[in-house]
């Protein structure tokens, strides 16, 4: 059973946007005034850009593989098992730590106006948004896409009045205490988690009714968006709240929106920050409710956290597992569930850019992102050190948590690791370097099947050829008899004519006009005295066979034999196959390609009209 296929663009965006706005606006400025006074606006700026670099390549292996899990399968399929685990069950807590971290923002609001509990209005909301979930992410998303729809609304007139009342006096001194840059990188790191809502678009990316447009649209449009909105509203709020009401403060924005309209722009922007909570905390459980189904998928979790309700297609015991950490979560000092999540969300930054290092060098054929990072591997070299030092900024005693989660990941993988039979881009690196064969197809065909899905691919009938070809893959340089000689040994028993006979209607077809298409492609087909037959024959020489003085280096040769009743599927088989040689990197996948199944993966994945 699959996911369904339900999230468009607008969705996904306030997915990601309802995501960052909450930590980054209503609770975390008044801890990142205290460390570094106004300059906090610098360190929004650099987290914003800090999250568009990382960002890059995990929206380029998003566009390869939009697949429940998001990091955890990148890592898993780039670097193994282990690492993949690792990966998986981090950012499982670090979203739910997240997550936790809005509803204890919307629980410490509601009962310090109300009284109640602190504790049960988060049991509350986190049972609402567990029941939410598990009844469709369709309906989680559109309330997710009304709950930012209303917070921007509210805040648009906090914005356009806020600008008059800004005292200008209030961003001086602008830089910390003796002018200390790195106490600005220390808040970047601090506050970074206000872009951690980015990884929720790669987590549902399996859900996505158009993922190759819309993962990179709605991440980078979010990204932008919200820092435009962190700018303008933190601008107002430092401009207009004295600095030490500013760093007491519990609801520093709201604060600001009483200065401005009074008690109704306490209570308006109050309603602001519970919304924003409400659409974090949603999207969190959505998004973090992702990686336990995943890891089961992979048996390297319990099976009931890959089942999906045969109604609502929707992981309940991987749903009801998160609310369940979201609640354990919320006993955790907020300092620390800061610290913790954002060392654990910098570490997933690094783990994607180490990924499309090992894709991209893997040398897969069938790791087809639309998206592609500028400047490889420049960008990913750059990541890794930023977020590196980022990491080491968080202080020690966040380090020390995510050293314990990793030393708990790793025993869970021990303990799963026999189930765990994935293989993963890494062992082609490998293979390369030590020239020994340490891979199978599983990968290639794994992400051969994540495309089809990906681009809803319908295979018809010249697929269905592909699929049960003949693949030939043979050392040279051989001269035309030769090679003819061989594949009509091949196609023999398949089409019951005597291999001297298919060489002769072979050699008397090339004589009669050259069936090279391009310098390194040809198609030789025969005509047979048969009824309903029709095969196909792939062959590849990297060393060249020779067809003639002119074509003496043809590397790629689909050879068709057909009778005359199907003269039509001839013809469409012979223009699906003109339309994929005619692609710019035809020659590059041929060449590179690794096994025989990865030479017929080229025609299935290829770029063509398909008829039905």
């Amino acid at each position: 059973m699959e996911l369904k296929k339900d999230l468009k663009f607008i969705p996904i965006l306030s997915i990601t946007m309802g995501s960052m706005i909450s930590s980054g606006i209503f609770i975390l400025p008044a801890a990142a005034f205290a460390l570094s006074g106004p300059s906090i606006l610098v360190s929004y700026f650099i987290g914003g850009i800090c999250a568009i670099i990382g960002s890059m390549s995990m929206v380029e292996l998003t566009t390869a593989m939009p697949k429940a899990g998001g990091i955890y399968f990148f890592t898993s399929r780039s670097m193994g098992g282990m690492v993949g685990t690792l990966s998986g069950l981090l950012l499982w807590i670090a979203i739910a730590m997240k997550a936790a971290f809005a509803i204890y923002g919307i629980s410490l609001l509601i009962a310090l106006y109300t009284g109640i509990n602190f504790f049960i209005i988060g049991l509350v909301i986190t049972l609402f948004y567990m029941a939410l979930n598990i009844k469709g992410v369709k309906e989680a998303a559109k309330f997710d896409v009304v709950l930012v729809s209303a917070i921007i609304l509210i805040m648009i007139p906090f914005t356009i009045l806020g600008y008059g009342k800004v005292d200008l006096h209030q961003f001086i001194p602008f830089m910390p205490k003796g002018g200390d840059f790195s106490m600005i990188i220390a808040t970047t790191a601090f506050v970074f988690i206000s872009f951690g809502g980015v990884m929720n678009a790669a987590n549902v990316s399996e859900e996505m009714v158009n993922p190759k447009r819309d993962i990179p649209l709605a991440i980078f449009t979010a990204i932008v968006v919200v820092m435009i909105l962190y700018a303008i509203i933190l601008s107002i709020t430092i401009g207009v709240l004295p600095g030490p009401q500013f760093i007491k403060s519990i609801n520093p924005i709201a604060d600001a929106g009483k200065i401005i309209f009074g008690n109704i722009g306490f209570v308006i922007i109050t309603i602001a920050a519970c919304l924003a909570f409400s659409s974090c905390a949603n999207s969190g459980i959505m998004s973090a409710s992702r990686y336990p189904m995943a890891l089961s998928k992979d048996g390297l979790a319990p099976k009931i956290f890959g089942k999906l309700n045969s109604k609502t297609k929707t992981p309940i015991a991987s749903i009801i597992a998160t609310a369940i950490l979201i609640l354990l979560a919320l006993t955790l000092n907020l300092n620390t569930l800061v610290h913790a999540a954002s060392t654990v969300i910098l570490t997933s930054y690094i783990l994607t850019d180490a990924s499309v290092l090992v894709l991209r060098y893997s040398k897969i054929n069938n790791y087809k992102p639309s998206f592609k990072v500028p400047f490889f591997p420049l960008v990913q070299i750059v990541s890794i050190c930023i977020f590196t030092s980022l990491i080491c900024y968080m202080g020690i005693e966040a380090i020390k948590m995510s050293l314990t989660l990793i030393v708990i990941s790793f025993i869970i993988y021990l303990f799963y690791a026999k189930k765990n039979k994935t293989k993963y881009a890494l062992l082609h690196i490998v293979e390369r370097i030590t020239n020994k064969e340490m891979t199978s197809d599983h990968l290639e065909d794994e992400l051969k099947e994540i495309i089809l899905s990906r681009d809803e691919i319908k295979k018809d009938n010249f697929d269905q050829l592909i699929d049960t070809a003949v693949v030939l893959d043979l050392d040279g340089p051989l001269e035309l008899e030769k090679f003819l000689d061989i594949i009509s040994e091949k196609l023999e028993p398949i089409v019951d004519i005597k291999k001297e006979e298919l060489s002769r209607l072979f050699l008397e077809r090339e004589n009669d006009s050259s069936t090279v298409l391009m310098p390194t492609v040809a198609i030789p087909h025969i005509v047979v005295d048969k009824e309903d037959c029709f095969e196909l024959l792939v062959a590849r020489c990297k060393e060249g066979i020779r067809f003639s003085e002119k074509d003496s280096n043809v590397k790629a040769v689909i050879a068709l034999i057909g009778s005359k009743d199907k003269r039509n599927l001839h013809l469409k088989a012979l223009a699906a196959i003109a339309q994929v040689i005619h692609d710019d990197n035809f020659d590059k996948l041929w060449e590179k390609a690794l096994t025989p199944n990865t030479l017929k993966d080229i025609f299935t994945l290829g770029k063509r009209k398909r008829v039905h």
